[in-house]
């Protein structure tokens, strides 16, 4: 007597969704069409004001059994990730947001990633997409056979939605912080690596990112950096025998001189209360040398003075 053949392990997608009425419908169509035969997908609705919930709950009509949608009040993404993930009950966690997507095959794929290495996590490569963006699709580099540290250290290695991990991994990791909103991400991925350093790259781009220009958590560039550099600085101080090995020099310039490259960065595109923001905070660190000086000082000077300065100077060069 033959035995049945094996049941397949169920992937959990969390999906948190506020007003996302124009792209809801194909995120939760990629999840359904996923080629791995047993996903569920949980969606949780931040009190959207739009039709979001009408066309998850006609979706879910279509696919019984597999959607549930779940609600919460204008909590925000990461708490909405964290109710989405008491209600899973798949051995693997995946998250999408509601405006992105993957490829027919990303969820298997991954899958076969963590199977045939025998590791924690996988990841892929990915794409920003949107009105007005120009990216090339990127494959990151195979993390696992350098220094992830000091990579994990530099920048948050993937989007949320290019990777796959167990459940149980997730349960160790408590879900996601919701204190820094703009780097929870970078966040959750340097804490998994305290963890496990037992990672696998799928070379592909599986994934598909749409940027906004209006209402995207990452958007206010300032705040962006200083909750990733409150990410880097807490992940530094919880595992000392993991950064041990980067030089003091190295380790200031990975964090501190992230945020001084991050208000160049901000000043050249004229992004000015960014620039503001990061120059001051550059000075009150005193992480700057000679050369940045009359950045710095022109940032000691309130907004509007410092906009008009800059302005000032822009206006004699034309």
């Amino acid at each position: 007597m033959s035995l049945p053949p094996p049941v397949p392990d169920r992937i959990s997608v969390v999906m948190p969704c506020y007003n996302a009425a124009p792209y809801v419908e194909e995120a939760v169509r990629c999840v359904m069409g996923q080629s791995w035969p047993e996903v569920e997908l949980i969606v949780v609705d931040d009190g959207s004001s739009d039709h979001s919930v009408d066309l998850v709950q006609g979706l879910a009509e279509i696919h019984p059994g597999r959607i549930k949608l779940l609600h919460s009040s204008r909590l925000g993404p990461f708490p909405a990730r964290n109710i989405g993930l008491k209600n899973c009950t798949g051995k693997y966690i995946a998250f999408l947001d509601a405006d992105d997507w993957w490829l027919p095959d990303t969820l298997e794929k991954l899958y076969g990633a963590l199977m045939d290495n025998a590791v924690d996590l996988a990841y892929c490569g990915w794409q920003n997409v949107g009105d007005g963006v120009t990216s090339e699709p990127y494959v990151p580099p195979e993390y696992e056979t350098g220094d992830p540290v000091a990579t994990f250290v530099r920048t948050c290695p993937w989007p949320i939605h290019a990777a796959l991990m167990p459940k149980s991994l997730v349960d160790q990791l408590g879900g996601f912080s919701e204190r820094r909103f703009s780097a929870m991400d970078y966040d959750f991925w340097l804490r998994a690596l305290a963890l496990t350093r037992r990672i696998k790259r799928v070379p592909e781009v599986l994934a598909f990112y749409r940027w906004h220009d209006k209402g995207q958590v990452s958007a206010v560039k300032w705040r962006q950096v200083l909750d990733a550099l409150t990410a880097q600085k807490d992940f530094i101080r919880a595992n000392p025998a993991l950064v041990r090995h980067l030089p003091k020099a190295k380790m200031r310039d990975l964090t501190e001189g992230q945020v001084l490259r991050q208000a160049y960065r901000a000043f050249w595109k004229r992004d000015l209360v960014s620039a503001h923001k990061l120059f001051r905070h550059a000075a009150a660190s005193r992480s700057y040398a000679l050369r940045d000086l009359r950045h710095i000082i022109a940032a000691l000077l309130p907004l509007s003075l410092y906009r008009g300065i800059v302005n000032l100077s822009d206006w004699k060069r034309t």
